[in-house]
């Protein structure tokens, strides 16, 4: 089923496992579902004399396989074959269930693991062409392997199809946890964890006061902007550490990068992969998966407190980006995962066969409806301004298309629907006043980014926009404290300039270390 030369850099990949690795695979009888299942995890088994499988017959929804270490229960099972985007979610689990891989977390994230209550019993749903779902499946199998009372099924939605339609799934990953949906959408290890501690709750840990972490420069943020600011900084010399939620941030979620100088073409996911890489090269102390609870900024010494953790700084650089921009707009909370979307990569093809809706005129609202075009019979988009903000290529792209209309001037006010399914959506001409209902399945929101900048709300002078404001020097109005990337008020949000902006945030902080200023 593989082919040969996967089948060897398997051999490389696997080559220094030292636990014995058992796929145990459960099916209801041999059928062309198990058979197949069968026939790939033998050629994965083939790459190492440390791993093997075995087979039994059981009651189950679709083939079903868990990966036992050593003879022991890892909590990682997977049902359906883990083929394109999980692929790498199998590799990885061997790898970790063995102690390996460079996702596993730091070691105040693994006593936070291990303390979680259980048992706990989660169910992933994914799609093989979901870009958000492998790094939620592979966060979840971390927190199983590391904590016996936890599991975690990954589960490709295409064959459990009954069970899909009993939940009423309609966006992935979905998470669920004892039955009851946890999550739905991109999240990191940090923020599944967070939840699953508010819900289980945590065995009281030994270390009751925060550990402490001291450093020159703090740089709050993982995307473009914050990995630029902290690579110049070790370059610098100044004794740096990076605290974001997750390494890329943002970026993560743009499938096709072509306007970043020097790299014709990349993904999100590359590029976010390579910017970890990249801040792997300097003594660069990366604290990613966490939420900052606290910032006290009107100090000489910055402080920044997470779950257990808190660190000083005497110089703080906020890169935290942006997130996406909600309508807020009635019905739209209640049907986010139930016909309200942000990612048609990830979402798409749920609604294939359907009619869908578009929110927004710029890039990434034409380049959705392109894409929803290619599977749906009808798509509506809905500009609130006069004209589109879309490149001119991409509209004409979309007005080429038959299946794609094209609205300006229009305001959404409702998304209808009954809490499962979104069975329309109300919207308003601004010109005419004239209000309509359109019929559609499916809603994607893309009417751009709001910025992450609710910590520093008091603390800091913003925008009405909510973006903090910057000099020329990326200094803010507080001595020590500098900002980058989308969360200011520079304009024009794209990768270069975040990197760039980034990268002079760094050097601002170096010249007033140099001058004496910190």
């Amino acid at each position: 089923m593989l082919e040969q030369n996967i089948i060897d850099q398997l051999r490389t990949i696997f080559g220094n496992l030292g636990s014995d690795i058992v796929f145990s695979m459960r099916s209801n009888g041999p059928s062309d579902g198990a058979d197949e299942m069968l026939a790939f995890l033998q050629d994965v088994a083939s790459a190492s004399p440390r791993l093997a499988v075995e087979t039994t017959q059981a009651d189950v929804d679709a083939p079903v396989f868990e990966i036992i270490r050593n003879g022991e229960a890892t909590g990682v099972s997977f049902c359906g074959i883990p083929n394109g985007h999980e692929f790498t979610t199998l590799l990885l689990a061997v790898l970790n269930a063995d102690g390996q891989g460079k996702n596993l977390p730091d070691e105040a994230l693994r006593n936070r693991i291990r303390a979680l209550r259980g048992p706990v019993r989660m169910q992933t749903f994914v799609s093989l062409t979901c870009t958000n779902c492998p790094d939620v499946a592979q966060a979840l199998n971390v927190i199983a392997i590391l904590n016996p009372a936890v599991s975690n099924t990954v589960t490709d939605g295409a064959v459990v199809p009954r069970l899909v339609e009993e939940l009423n799934i309609q966006s992935v990953p979905a998470v669920y946890a004892d039955g009851k949906l946890l999550s739905v959408g991109r999240s990191s290890l940090g923020d599944l964890l967070e939840k699953l501690e508010a819900i289980y709750g945590s065995s009281p840990q030994p270390q009751s006061e925060p550990v402490m972490h001291e450093y020159d420069v703090a740089v709050l943020g993982g995307g473009p902007a914050g990995a630029a600011a902290a690579i110049y900084c070790a370059r610098k010399g100044l004794s740096t550490a990076v605290v974001a939620g997750s390494i890329g941030g943002q970026v993560r979620e743009t499938m096709g990068i072509e306007n970043l100088i020097s790299v014709p073409e990349t993904t999100g996911p590359k590029l976010a992969a390579d910017i970890r890489e990249h801040l792997g090269k300097y003594p660069i102390d990366v604290f990613d998966n966490r939420t900052v609870d606290t910032a006290v900024i009107d100090t000489a010494v910055k402080k920044l407190t997470c779950a257990g953790e808190t660190f000083t700084a005497r110089a703080l650089i906020i890169a935290t980006g942006a997130g996406w921009r909600r309508l807020s707009v009635p019905g739209e909370n209640e049907h986010i995962g139930h016909g309200v979307a942000f990612c048609t990569h990830c979402d798409g093809p749920f609604y294939a066969g359907k009619r869908v809706a578009v929110v927004g005129g710029g890039n990434s609202g034409i380049e959705a409806a392109i894409d929803m075009a290619g599977m749906c019979p009808h798509v509506d988009v809905f500009e609130f301004m006069d004209t589109l903000k879309a490149d001119g290529v991409l509209q004409q792209k979309a007005a080429s298309m038959p299946n794609i209309d094209l609205h300006v001037s229009s305001q959404v006010t409702e998304i209808i629907g009954d809490g499962k399914n979104v069975s329309g959506i109300r919207v308003t001409d601004r010109v005419s006043g004239k209000e309509s209902v359109y019929p559609v399945s499916g809603v994607f929101i893309q009417i751009g980014l709001v910025p992450a900048s609710s910590l520093f709300k008091t603390s800091l002078p913003l925008e009405r926009s909510g973006e903090i404001i910057v000099d020329e020097r990326c200094r803010t109005s507080v001595k020590g404290v500098y900002a980058a990337g989308d969360v200011t008020n520079v304009p024009y949000k794209q990768i270069v300039v975040a990197m760039g902006e980034g990268a002079k945030a760094a050097l601002s902080a170096f010249d007033d270390f140099m001058r004496g200023e910190l």
